[in-house]
Order: structure tokens, then sequence, then C-alpha cells
């Protein structure tokens, strides 16, 4: 029976929005996962383990004992793509016997690997978001014991990655109650400004008056007034010039981690990638919720359908005006471009797999991906295209800045 080379999970669209829902900043390895990593090779009597996570196009490690250099691979040319598609767990005891696997590049060269054994990542849900695996040079096999032992490290890379979640959520919740504070402070001004004012009005007339208790009143007032409106100046200063947060992003920022994260892809097909900015607005922070996932499945998807030689590139803006940003994300390649009834198809959701233009493996379900997390966000998402002249998918987003 012919194995499936590249299989693609019964429930790939509602998997990687449950991924996506992780907001998960794959340039960042995380420290919180070392020892998972470490523990499992030391299971498993491996010289590496990898906790991997799969996107649509692109298996991203996320933390890894013994193969440090490791950061991306295409989907179509992992291993754990056969885990995230089956129920249990997936081993193949001999790489280079493996059809599958013995011509890829990390079996038939360096790091010549020939044992893997891999435990899907799976939510509560039951979606499969990616792998713990452990791999060797040398022959392996794993126990029942051991194979138990290593579902347990997975699911709890699964309860800490939902951990670092809720806690990301609540450090937002925070940022809101002091933006609340900052706001308040605000309205109040008006209000004291005019204590303030009126009082020392009263204050300049009140010797004609001769108003002598009145006017200690009223300088009680004064001064008391005048420190609250201190204090409200102060906490309106308080962060207007601070670190981003670590839920926020700006341009700069943005851009760097762009193009950390995907200029291999471009140089491994010889694309020409460039990331540009607004460099006028480039310091203001905005939140990055979702958008290396949106950002980054558009970037693959036109780097799928760019030929080589061909052209990438990315225009991040920010739009400010009172109170309010409109972030702006354009993405332009020179590829094979598309009719209007695959345009009307990707708008409906109803997209479909497509190889592209060196034979990369499509899933189906990027822009999808796309469409999705742009809607949740209630921002806009708009193509334009024609067969032959390449592609531009344009994507608004309004929000208030911190």
């Amino acid at each position: 029976m012919q194995k499936n080379p590249n299989p693609i999970p019964a429930d790939e669209l509602e998997r990687i929005f449950s991924l996506a829902e992780f907001d998960i900043d794959y340039s960042s390895m995380e420290n919180n996962f070392k020892d998972l990593a470490h523990l499992a090779a030391k299971i498993a009597g491996t010289e590496i383990s990898l906790v991997n996570l799969i996107d649509s196009f692109t298996q991203w490690t996320y933390s890894s004992y013994g193969a440090e250099d490791t950061v991306q691979l295409p989907r179509e040319d992992s291993v754990c793509q056969y885990t995230i598609s089956g129920d249990d767990y997936f081993e193949v005891p001999d790489l280079s016997a493996d059809d599958r696997f013995k011509e890829k590049s990390y079996v038939s060269g360096p790091p010549n690997l020939r044992y893997y054994f891999g435990v899907p990542l799976t939510t509560s849900d039951g979606h499969h978001i990616g792998s713990l695996c452990v791999l060797d040079k040398n022959l392996r096999a794993q126990s029942p014991e051991k194979i138990e032992l290593l579902k347990i490290v997975a699911d709890e890379v699964v309860n800490r990655l939902k951990a670092l979640k809720a806690i990301d959520g609540l450090k937002y919740k925070l940022d809101k109650v002091r933006e609340t504070q900052k706001k308040v402070a605000h309205d109040i001004r008006g209000p004291i400004a005019g204590i303030v004012g009126l009082a020392a009005i009263i204050a300049e007339q009140g010797n004609d008056n001769n108003l002598d208790e009145v006017l200690e009143f009223i300088a009680m007032i004064h001064k008391s007034g005048r420190s609250v409106l201190e204090l409200a100046d102060e906490i309106l200063t308080e962060g207007k010039v601070h670190p981003l947060k670590e839920d926020e992003f700006n341009l700069l920022v943005f851009k760097e981690k762009l193009e950390r994260l995907y200029l291999p892809q471009a140089m491994n097909k010889n694309i020409n990638f460039q990331v540009s900015i607004n460099e006028k607005n480039e310091h203001i922070p905005f939140i990055k919720n979702k958008l290396l996932q949106i950002t980054g499945n558009l970037i693959s998807n036109a780097m799928k359908f760019t030929p080589e030689n061909g052209k990438v590139t990315v225009n991040l803006d920010l739009e400010v005006d009172v109170g309010q940003y409109q972030l702006k994300i354009k993405v332009e390649d020179s590829g094979v471009g598309m009719d209007e009834v695959t345009i009307a198809c990707i708008m409906e959701g109803k997209t479909s797999s497509t190889k592209g233009t060196v034979g990369e493996k499509g899933y189906g379900f990027g822009l999808s991906l796309v469409k999705h997390l742009v809607s949740s966000l209630h921002g806009n998402f708009n193509i334009h295209s024609k067969i032959g002249s390449g592609t531009a998918f344009e994507i608004t987003l309004k929000q208030i800045i911190h």
C-alpha cells in the first residue's frame, strides 16, 4: 500500500485556528520549554528532542535540546506532519530505510538522522497543533513505559502553552486597568482646572469684597485643586515614553521579526524579500495580537506562488488619528497571480490546495486562516491580482493606542 507523502489532518482548518489562538511568536525561543525538551531526550535516550508547532506552511521549532540551530522547516519536508495526522504516536525505526524520508537533507546529509519518535501536542478540544519528538543518529526503540512518559511530557507542553496564554491575558487586563486610570485622570483634569481657575478669579477679587473667611477657604480649594491637577498630570505623563510591553509591537520590531522569520524561506528559494515601514511612526506601540500569524501566512503564501528570482515585499504603515490608529499591512509578490474566481473563493473561505511554483505542497487553509483572524479583529482584508501579474494582499486593522 502506498503511503501518503503529505498527509493532511481531517480537522486541518480547525487545527490551525486552534494553533493561531495561542498567538505564538516563533522568533522567540521559549526558555519555558527547555527543561521539557531536555527531559524528553533523557527519557528516550536520544541525542535530540524538539518541541515543534506546525502551521499551514511551516514547522517551527519552539524549543529544542541537542539541535540549537533548528528553527524552521517546510511542512512538507518534516516528519512531524505524520505525527499530527495520527491519533497516538508516530515512530520511524530507520529514516534512511523509509522512502518518505531517505532523501531528506537531514537524513542523507548532516546530521544524518536515523531514528524518529513523535507524540502529538493535543489541545483540550482534540486538535494536534504540533509534536514533541525525539531523534538520534543511531537506531533506537521506545518501551511502553517510556512512550507513556513522553506523552505526559507532551501534555505538559500544552499545559504550559495554555498557562502562558492565560498569563498574557491577565497582563492585558492589567494594562487595560492602567489605561482606564489614565483616562479617568484625563477626564478629571477639565473640571479641576475649572475649579482652580474660578478659585483664582475669586481670590483676585476677594480683598475688594472683604471676604476674609471666603478667601481662606478658597485658598485651600485652590491649593488642593492644584495638587490634584499635578497628580493627574503625573499619571498622564507616566508611560508616554516607555519600553514595549509584552503584548505590543512597534513597526520597527514588527519589521525585524518578519525579516528574521521569513528571510530564510526567501533565501532558500532565491526570492528578493524586503520589508519597509513608515519611519515617521516607527516607535509608536500597538497591540501585536495575531499580527505574526496573519502576516506570516500571507508571506509564506506569496513565496509559495512566486518563482525563483522573483520578489516579495511587505509594507507596514501606521496612521495615527486622535486616539486611534490604522495599521496597514500590504504583501505584494511577483508571482503567478490569480483570477477573480479564485479571489472570490478565498473571500468566501472556500480555498483549496494548490502546488507552488517549484512544487511546494499546499494545504489550502493559510488564506482561510488569515480571513478568519482579520474578521475576528474587525479588520478589512482585500486582494488585488491578475493572472501572470502577481498578487497584492491588503489588510487594515483599527485599535486604540496605548
